[in-house]
């Protein structure tokens, strides 16, 4: 099986290097396009394929993949519409906030024949297989849905969701992983104004949110239940947490998330 990756940016970028990593490709099978040579440039020893010519690389794709900006979809669907194989290729979006029906009318060929599309949100830790990834399948098989979940479960964690609810997701996950690295920030900053060097500060506060993070993965608990273990009464924790709350720390949170949608 054969990918083309269409857009080497930050987000197309990182999902190479995170397929690189996977065992459904081998180097060979994978094609990164991309305008910029500089932006090809940073696989050029990855044993992909790499071309400007974002025809080229999904003539022979068993999946295409157009990973650019919301703005650029429409010019580079219409690019390669005509090289796309209806019957034998799958189409995969990355792009938040491009419609289903907008990419099936601009890829309209007036045959009626519609490409399995999926429309996917990932976030940029798919360059460490870390990421988390919404997949809302439009007029794919059982078996094409299955395949496009076992590719991105080799890079992080999948749910496969409705359309409607993929705007939810992005600020959630995708959106969500700027959030989570603000608060390492902060943390890191709290931690030099209590004696600690940055390097140190920053070790010690990815450690921990690591460390919460495989807990909560491992126990399966609500991080209430996980809170309570260390909130011993008139103790250090649990005067910092009603600090936090006194801020706005959840509702800053939430309100946060809501105003990505």
């Amino acid at each position: 099986m054969k990918i083309a990756i269409i857009g080497a940016g930050a987000m197309g970028g990182a999902t190479v290097e995170g397929l690189l990593q996977g065992r459904t490709f081998h180097a060979e099978d994978i094609t990164v396009a991309d305008p910029s040579q500089q932006a090809l440039e940073r696989f050029a020893t990855s044993g992909a394929s790499l071309t400007t010519d974002n025809s080229v690389a999904a003539e022979h794709a068993d999946i295409v993949c157009v990973v650019v900006k919301p703005w650029l979809v429409e010019p580079v669907l219409k690019e390669i519409k005509d090289t796309l194989d209806y019957k034998k290729q799958m189409l995969i979006v990355i792009a938040a906030g491009v419609a289903s029906e907008k990419i099936l009318g601009w890829l309209d060929k007036g045959d009626g024949m519609r490409i399995p599309l999926f429309l996917v949100i990932p976030n940029t830790a798919i360059a460490v297989k870390s990421s988390m990834t919404f997949i809302v399948p439009i007029g794919a098989s059982e078996e094409q849905t299955k395949t496009v979940v076992g590719i991105f479960d080799e890079v992080g964690s999948t749910i496969v969701t409705a359309e409607h609810q993929l705007a939810s997701g992005t600020t959630l996950a995708s959106c969500g992983i700027a959030y989570a690295m603000r608060y390492i920030r902060a943390a890191t900053e709290g931690g030099v104004e209590l004696g600690f060097k940055a390097k140190e500060a920053q070790q010690i506060v990815q450690q921990t949110v690591k460390g919460a993070v495989e807990l909560l993965q491992a126990t399966g608990h609500h991080p209430e239940e996980e809170i309570d273990k260390v909130t011993t009464p008139g103790g250090l924790t649990i005067r910092g947490l009603n600090e936090m709350e006194h801020a706005g720390f959840t509702s800053a949170v939430i309100r946060g998330l809501k105003a990505g949608l």
